[in-house]
């Protein structure tokens, strides 16, 4: 899908990391969220409250997942699921464009 139809997006941006992580939220007719932003080179951590699908529209990275101790390559096109409750840890290699969806369980 590269387009969302009949959503709400909020208009102030979500800046985190001194600006090096910006995303923009949207919401749907039935409730749900999805973020859609761009992460630039650099290392972070990020706390889940909700079970995320990160899909990644561009990009280069790797992942560290929950209680894992490998990191896991992850290019343009791959996407990865984080449990709700926890967190998780990148290493941003290139410029990397994203979609987070967020999920009741």
């Amino acid at each position: 899908m590269t387009e969302f139809n009949n959503v709400t997006v909020q208009k102030e941006a979500n800046i985190y990391f001194d600006g090096k992580v910006i995303s923009t939220s949207i919401a749907f007719l039935d409730g749900s969220k999805k973020t859609l932003g761009v992460m630039l080179k650099g290392e972070y951590e990020f706390n889940t409250e909700q079970k995320e699908i990160i899909e990644i529209m561009y990009g280069k990275l790797e992942v560290l997942l929950p209680n894992k101790s490998e990191w896991i390559n992850i290019k343009s096109g791959d996407s990865f699921e984080v449990p709700k409750s926890s967190s998780f840890k990148l290493k941003i290699h290139e410029i990397t464009n994203y979609c987070c969806d967020y999920v009741d369980e």
